[in-house]
């Protein structure tokens, strides 16, 4: 009989009633033996450790393991860990989903794909929402609005994967449950029929343990079936236990291998009652009522309400503890509502704030997005007051951006007139993209460009076009002047050869001992280089020349790189600063930009590769490897932001 048994359902019941019938002829083909048989009988009434129906934590072990049973794999669900999914970012949920795919059981993973599955729903949808927002603000229909993303796209081919391999499990899982409960129905029938079979009592009992091992090798059955199959399983074992009444030697070698057993189990959920992680002993305190309920049997009478006794309050010890966890996670959740909820109040308290310049506003938008992902990355709250958080958080959010787009509708007024302007500069660039006249040209050009960088922003939709015809006629302009200017005058072979004269000069130079006076000697030669004028066009290597022997200087001196970089650099910009031509500058600043941009985008690649590396050491080579590169870019990139702040000490 089973030690922890589910009430039975009528259908079993009846299977049940007709084998106790069967159990009754028995006993009075047996009558010289009756006391015994009876007493066997009330044994199996009487065992206290059929399960109250109140017991609800004896019910929730008896409904997962019931869930494990019908799929082996299920039961691998318990040791996957529980990751803070509401914290991560789309691009972290997609990583994580595809991981649980590739190294999990897909009948396992099931809860985790579901809080991924709504984690990136949610957060994407907000995404999608401030997207179409922005589209609408910049003067675009809404029935045009379209979003796509490529993190979308890879989460979407992931959840594909998930779904196929799903199906294809469980439809591969359901012909083996069929066969399996075909299986075990039968071996059942056979269990009724040893109690009539007339042999010696050893070859029946030798059929009984077979029946038994091939009982516990056949595999899972359908969770529905789960609890009637058991019942009446052990009903027909305790049955036969009874009519083993007439040699109580086997029966009594049973008992006292299953009691022994089964105080093992108690022996281990004692020692898991001491465990200070609550829900890792309740996953094991689950295995152990698996093992007491599908592979023991009955234990003597004598013992059986004190082992029942003793493995329930264990049992009851290790879910006191759990439930305290689950306490100590409310409180969590609390703390986490309280945290949201002061969240709301700054969006709310910003939403009300007057907004009256654009580069004010654009500080709140980053300021809300600042608190968007806060409050994404808050943590759970408790789930009855979930949606109505998630809801008081957008409407604040919102408020907010009605806010913005108001703001946003009054100053396409200001870019309309700001439009016009720019129109009229473009008209007087084309009018004089053709001009011989250079000397009065020239200096009209150049303010043009400063007036074109003083007007403010125009609609988004025009500011390329415009930008394009504006630089061609400006480019027109001054490449007709340096197509003049690329002309070798006399002047300019003249300071090729003052400059050939003054790079041998340097050949001999010695510089102070001292590394400050060194630098400022080296500074002044680069200076009076400057001043010898420019050189032919055909001439120009003689300045890299020039800039290898200043490399030499700089290393004799052990200055760093860094610093070295930063010495010729501002050569380069006293040369672009003295040129009429001040696109030099811009296009130079524009370059440093993209140069910015790009390395920054090469250290985020490069960090989102050490996420593959979670479980590798640092001493990893590859790893290491990746660190390096970091390193170097992030040097990179300071030399580069130290430029930017050069140039733009020129406007």
């Amino acid at each position: 009989m089973s030690d922890i048994n589910i009430p039975q359902e009528e259908d079993g019941n009846k299977e049940i009633n007709a084998t106790e019938n069967s159990a009754e002829t028995t006993e009075n083909q047996n009558s010289e033996d009756t006391s015994n048989t009876t007493e066997a009988a009330d044994e199996s009434v009487k065992t206290p450790e059929v399960v109250e129906e109140h017991d609800e934590v004896i019910n929730e072990i008896e409904e997962s393991n019931a869930e494990d049973a019908e799929d082996e794999g299920n039961k691998d669900r318990h040791t996957i860990e529980v990751k803070a999914y509401d914290t991560m970012s789309l691009e972290s949920l997609a990583i994580e989903l595809e991981k649980l795919i590739e190294n999990e059981k897909v009948q396992a993973i099931k809860s985790h794909v579901d809080n991924i599955n709504a984690e990136f729903k949610t957060k994407f949808q907000a995404l999608v929402d401030e997207k179409k927002e922005d589209f609408i603000n910049d003067g675009g229909n809404e029935i045009d609005f379209y979003y796509n993303s490529p993190v979308q796209k890879r989460f979407k081919e992931a959840y594909r994967a998930y779904r196929k391999k799903v199906n294809a499990h469980y439809k591969s899982l359901e012909q083996n449950l069929k066969q399996n409960l075909a299986d075990k129905l039968e071996i059942i029938e056979e269990l009724k029929g040893l109690i009539n079979v007339e042999e010696n009592i050893n070859t029946t009992y030798k059929h009984f343990k077979e029946l038994q091992e091939r009982w516990r090798n056949t595999g899972p059955i359908p969770r529905d079936k789960y609890n009637n199959a058991w019942n009446s399983y052990h009903h027909h074992v305790e049955i036969f236990y009874d009519f083993l009444n007439i040699n109580r030697e086997l029966r009594d070698l049973d008992f006292k291998h299953n009691l022994e057993k089964k105080l093992l189990i108690i022996e281990r959920a004692e020692e898991l009652a001491q465990d200070e992680d609550a829900m890792r002993a309740f996953r094991e305190l689950q295995e152990l009522h698996k093992m007491w309920k599908e592979e023991l049997g009955p234990v003597p009478r004598e013992h059986r309400e004190s082992i029942w006794e003793r493995f329930k309050i264990a049992t009851k010890t290790i879910n006191d503890k759990r439930q305290v966890y689950y306490k100590e996670i409310d409180k969590i959740y609390e703390k986490n509502l309280e945290q949201k909820l002061e969240i709301i109040s700054k969006i709310e308290d910003i939403a009300t704030q007057d907004t009256n310049s654009h580069g004010s506003l654009q500080k709140k938008i980053k300021a809300i997005e600042e608190l968007r992902e806060a409050f994404f990355s808050a943590g759970k709250v408790p789930i009855k007051v979930n949606e109505a958080t998630w809801a008081k958080f957008k409407d604040a959010v919102r408020s907010f951006n009605r806010k913005k787009n108001a703001f946003y509708k009054n100053l396409k007024k200001d870019q309309f007139k700001n439009l016009q302007l720019k129109l009229d500069l473009i008209k007087i660039a084309e009018d004089n993209k053709e001009s011989d006249d250079f000397e009065a040209t020239t200096p009209l050009m150049k303010k043009i460009q400063s007036d074109w960088k003083k007007i403010g922003h125009v609609p988004r939709k025009d500011s390329d076009k415009i930008w394009k015809r504006f630089k061609a006629a400006c480019n027109e302009y001054f490449d007709r002047i340096h197509a003049k200017r690329n002309a070798a005058s006399e002047e300019q072979v003249e300071a090729y050869n003052k400059k050939n004269e003054f790079l041998k000069s340097l050949k001999d130079l010695e510089l102070p001992t001292d590394k400050e006076k060194g630098i400022e000697t080296i500074k002044e030669q680069i200076k009076e280089w400057q001043t010898l004028g420019r050189v032919p066009s055909d001439k120009r290597y003689i300045d890299g020349k020039f800039q290898k022997t200043i490399d030499g200087l700089l290393t004799d001196l052990k200055v760093d790189k860094t610093e070295a970089e930063m010495i010729k650099y501002e050569n380069k910009l006293d040369s672009l600063n003295d040129s009429d031509d001040k696109r030099n500058l811009d296009n130079e600043r524009s370059f440093i930009r993209k140069k910015i941009d790009e390395v920054k985008g090469q250290i985020n690649q490069l960090e989102n590769n050490l996420q593959f590396f979670t479980n590798v050491n640092e001493d990893n080579p590859l790893v290491k490897e990746v660190h390096t590169n970091i390193k170097k870019h992030k040097d990179a990139l300071d030399i580069w932001k130290a430029k930017l702040q050069k140039i733009k000490k020129l406007y």
